[in-house]
């Protein structure tokens, strides 16, 4: 009755050519879409959700490289919503009857309208509503999560804003995972070293625009005595009011490091038997920038 019902309500269409062949168990259908920008080309690995009435996920992932997505679910009815870079999200309603293709036909995003800039000028990085923090698997088990409590850093907005650049330094002694004696051991010469190398330093001046708010900054990050080239994500979030009134800006970067482009090689306390931090290291910023007085 629920599938004569959807189908009732909705213009039943039976799977014809290449999705003909697609075999779909009792009580599903297909449903299909392809997605394309403003000026009508596709949109290869825009993300989409399809929810059921409750709000639970039922099926998601990304386009392929023709914009296009294919999703067999319980015939039912359901919320769809796609997303990408630079783009307006895009919601609707869709119901999907028994045996039967539900197509979307062609879904056009619309343009992100971009945040304001933040004016020309030097910007400092807040502390109090600031974050740098880290992600790491511990070898063999779950994943380690930390902090870095106390760090400074500049951002000297361009008139043309692809010429700015940031400046920050992180005090390495103020490394935190909330477990006093893997935080001795991370600050020991074994890992960061810190009585050598007492502070890490990013400096980053290469800023590329990815649309909408989404930016790449590349600079140098000196870090155990190595500098190496790094690039990081970075999603600017715009401009806001604080609790007194000043403007702030806010931004958040992500990069990912490897240990052994640092010199920092785990092989040698393997060998003695000690569990440390996985190779690979995400790196997470969430910064408000306030102008510098």
């Amino acid at each position: 009755m629920i599938g004569r019902w959807l189908g009732n309500r909705t213009r039943r269409t039976r799977r014809t050519g290449p999705l003909a062949a697609v075999r779909t168990p009792p009580s599903a259908g297909v449903l299909s879409c392809r997605v394309l920008d403003p000026v009508h080309e596709p949109v290869p690995h825009a993300e989409f959700s399809v929810t059921d009435a409750m709000g639970r996920k039922v099926v998601g992932g990304g386009t392929d490289p023709y914009g296009s997505f294919v999703a067999t679910v319980p015939a039912g009815e359901y919320r769809l919503a796609v997303s990408a870079e630079g783009h307006t999200p895009y919601r609707a309603s869709v119901a999907v009857a028994e045996d039967s293709l539900a197509p979307l036909g062609d879904i056009t995003l619309r343009a992100a309208r971009p945040p304001e800039q933040p004016a020309p000028g030097d910007w400092e990085i807040e502390p109090t509503h600031s974050s740098i923090a880290f992600t790491a698997r511990h070898i063999g088990l779950a994943r380690v999560h930390g902090r870095f409590n106390s760090f400074a850093g500049v951002v000297r907005i361009a008139d043309e804003v692809e010429r700015s650049a940031m400046h920050v330094v992180i005090d390495a002694a103020s490394i935190d995972t909330n477990v006093r004696m893997r935080d001795d051991h991370l600050r020991s010469a074994d890992f960061l070293d810190v009585e050598r190398f007492p502070v890490l330093e990013f400096y980053g001046d290469r800023l590329a625009h990815r649309g909408g708010g989404k930016w790449g900054l590349t600079g140098a990050l000196s870090l155990h005595g190595v500098t190496r080239t790094v690039t990081l994500d970075l999603e600017y979030l715009g401009l806001g009011n604080g609790v007194e009134g000043e403007v702030r800006a806010a931004c958040r970067a992500t990069t990912e490091l490897h240990r052994d482009d640092f010199t920092m090689s785990w092989q040698t306390m393997l060998a003695r038997g000690i569990a440390v931090v996985g190779p690979s290291i995400r790196v997470e910023l969430d910064v408000q920038l306030v102008p510098k007085g």
